[in-house]
């Protein structure tokens, strides 16, 4: 007698209602975050472009600090080396409940978003590295065009006013989980520079204690916060780029609850600094690292020069080959049914969205051309294949909004008005589904 065919997955699907719920939560955060970071960006680059340029780079260059512990530092690094630590504390956070409930949980699940994201990581970098070395160029900025920004992505949907479905929003923010966690162990292992090896076992003898301090059950702040400022300085000191403290942080803090326990640590963290870090942490950073100067000698410059068409390229051309073609093979190695309600043409769209890369690209474009000269010319590529991405983007979705509202308007509709969408009671896999409360 031959086994039964085993039944296809269905991908970009309804999700389930726990997971609905917390990605609607943390696609809130971050969309409001992204319009407040697209105001940041605004502002820094007319600032950059006003006669008062030079009160713009006093300030990002004025140091402050406490050098006898290593720590004098411009406002542009205490914005990078210190604000976008806790950006990455919530991305660990994040990334550790992909992998405890989210669509990381179990292989079968995790196969399809994570070779999607490897994909659209590893093709805009061979691009540049095509594009920078076949005109003589530098290959130190090969990473630059590997990470979307999940925050300015959102928020140019919010300005679009699209309908995207739950489904296809909350497969960009894997991909974007995915891609922070790359782009963290990208700044780790290439972007270090004169390690000091006893402050550097000062920081992992630090996340030790956090580790115990988990597993013991300890809560209060006044233990973790100390702590982390303690094994920020030691990391940054210790010559591995400081973010790396927070999302190493984000990823030991406890995601599950215990019994009794109306949130984890993670979730009660993440609920905190969530605001901190798409409100105040990456808009600060954007105000004092995307102010480029935009003359038509320094846009000729962008697309002449081969590093930073290089990022472009990698951006525009290399996010959309990557993100689309790795998404295709893996439902067919995977036998994932596409979503009959959508296309491919919807991937598509998404995977040019994902060509929105800002924050961690501005970052790593700062650590890779530590000239500020060269940088100039990188952030403007950023700035350039990001916009774009974007307007690329917005001709593929907009020609399918329609479908998108219609779908939007089908899993968000609430008759009775109890709280949860209908399509979730009609299907049985609301909060009172059994097995679904994770």
């Amino acid at each position: 007698m031959s086994a039964a065919p085993r039944e296809r997955s269905t991908f970009l699907g309804l999700l389930p209602w726990p997971e609905r719920k917390a990605v609607a939560q943390a696609l809130r955060t971050e969309t409001v975050g992204g319009l407040v970071l697209l105001v940041a960006a605004v502002v820094a680059l007319v600032w950059a472009n006003t006669p008062w340029s030079g009160v713009y780079e006093e300030i990002r260059d004025f140091h402050f600090g406490i050098p006898a512990l290593g720590l004098d530092l411009s406002v542009g690094h205490w914005t990078a080396d210190g604000l976008l630590t806790v950006f990455f504390l919530v991305a660990g956070i994040e990334l550790k409940r992909e992998l405890v409930v989210g669509e990381l949980r179990t292989p079968a699940t995790a196969a399809l978003p994570v070779i999607a994201a490897v994909c659209g990581m590893a093709v805009p970098a061979a691009l540049y590295a095509a594009t920078a070395g076949a005109g003589g160029g530098r290959l130190d900025g090969w990473a630059v065009p590997m990470a979307t920004d999940i925050a300015f992505a959102l928020a140019f949907l919010a300005v679009l006013s699209t309908h995207l479905p739950s489904a296809l929003r909350a497969f960009l923010l894997t991909l974007a989980v995915v891609d922070d966690l790359g782009a963290i162990l990208i700044i780790a292992i290439f972007f270090t520079s004169d390690l000091n090896f006893l402050a550097l076992g000062g920081a992992f003898a630090g996340l030790a204690v956090f580790y115990v301090l988990q597993r013991l059950r300890v809560t209060g702040w006044w233990w973790y916060v100390p702590l982390g400022v303690a094994t920020w300085a030691l990391m940054y000191n210790g010559g591995v780029h400081a973010t790396v403290a927070g999302v190493a942080m984000g990823l030991i803090l406890r995601t599950t609850r215990d019994k009794g326990e109306a949130a984890s640590p993670a979730e009660r963290t993440s609920h905190l600094l969530h605001p901190v870090s798409a409100g105040v942490a990456v808009p600060l950073f954007a105000l004092f690292a995307a102010g480029v100067g935009v003359s038509g000698a320094a846009l000729a410059q962008v697309f002449t020069e081969p590093e930073p068409l290089g990022v472009v390229v990698g951006l525009v051309v290399g996010k959309t080959l990557g993100i689309f073609v790795g998404t295709y093979l893996a439902a067919r190695f995977t036998r994932a049914r596409l979503n009959p309600d959508l296309a491919w043409a919807d991937v598509l769209a998404l995977a040019v969205l994902a060509g929105i890369g800002f924050t961690v690209a501005l970052l790593i474009g700062e650590l890779a051309f530590p000239d500020p000269a060269d940088a100039e010319h990188i952030k403007a590529a950023v700035l350039i294949g990001s916009l774009l991405a974007a307007g690329l983007a917005a001709v593929l979705i907009k020609r399918r909004n329609e479908i998108y509202r219609r779908l939007y308007e089908e899993e968000t509709l609430d008759e009775d008005a109890n709280g949860i969408p209908d399509i979730y009671e009609r299907a049985g896999t609301g909060p009172a589904a059994p097995g679904t409360d994770r």
